[in-house]
């Protein structure tokens, strides 16, 4: 995501731009990192649901706010899940996996790529909002999650689009909905969870664009104009889409409420569930 944006955004800000990946801690010496720059505009964050919103909920003690610690700039793209079943599950339909669920309670398993990551999460909102209960087992990827399903390990996840729609489509895994609030132009054929048999379900990872706190407020507009200007360009469209995301912009102030929104609703759900990071 930040290196198809820094290809588009350098030449119309006459700026080399240098994309460095700060892996660990589910994302948090990254945000850390760019909390802690000066706020000048030359250091951002491509933030996710897990650096700018699970990480008040899971993290007590993290170095960092979501909130008061970068000023946003834009949404870039949305992502959602698949909601996977190995062929061996008798249902067909989400309606049909809650009644598998509700007469044989903690009998199913749910695969994630860990606990506190955001398919897990979406798996403890579906048991909530299904008065459902399923064997939580983490792994550590969406590579092993997804493998485990396939081979019957585990019977259902909530799948990387990427990663399972091609095991989706060679029938090896079973796909009852897609996460999102509206069906996806990537599979348009896959209807919602929440048209499917759950209202109320929607479960969407935005990538945000956000910079330190402080940072003076035309450059905060200098950089939302560009992106909102060449992230809707047909040629990104098409190579987000190829990875599973579609592109979905906004204006500072509502990245800010999308940002603060989604930390009450996800810090209610992992209060209730009990979550611990791992």
């Amino acid at each position: 995501m930040a290196r198809v944006l820094a290809e588009r955004l350098a030449p119309a800000l006459g700026q080399q731009i240098l994309v460095e990946n700060r892996a660990g801690a589910g994302g948090r010496l990254a945000g850390e990192f760019v909390a802690k720059a000066a706020p000048d505009g030359y250091t951002l964050l491509m933030g996710t649901g897990a650096t700018l919103v699970t990480v008040r909920a899971l993290y007590a003690k993290a170095s960092y706010d979501p909130v008061r610690s970068f000023a946003p700039i834009s949404r870039t793209a949305t992502t959602a899940y698949l909601l996977v079943a190995h062929p061996s599950v008798p249902a067909a339909s989400v309606k049909q996996l809650i009644g598998v669920a509700k007469s044989r309670p903690g009998g199913l398993t749910i695969a994630s790529t860990g606990g506190g990551s955001p398919n897990h999460l979406a798996a403890e909102l579906f048991q909530s909002l299904a008065g459902v209960r399923m064997v939580h087992v983490p792994y550590k990827g969406s590579g092993p999650g997804t493998l485990s399903v396939i081979q019957g390990e585990t019977d259902l996840m909530f799948g990387n689009l990427v990663a399972a729609l091609p095991h989706a489509n060679s029938r090896r895994l079973k796909t009852l909905g897609i996460s999102s609030a509206k069906r996806s132009a990537i599979v348009p054929d896959v209807p919602t969870i929440a048209e499917a048999g759950l209202p109320g379900f929607v479960v969407e990872q935005f990538y945000g664009l956000v910079a330190p706190a402080g940072t003076p407020g035309p450059i905060i507009k200098r950089l939302n104009d560009e992106v909102v200007a060449r992230m809707p360009a047909s040629e990104v469209k098409r190579i987000l889409e190829a990875q599973g995301t579609e592109v979905a912009v906004s204006t500072p102030d509502e990245l800010s409420r999308l940002i603060a929104t989604e930390i009450d609703r996800w810090t209610a759900i992992i209060q209730k569930a009990g979550i611990k990071p791992e």
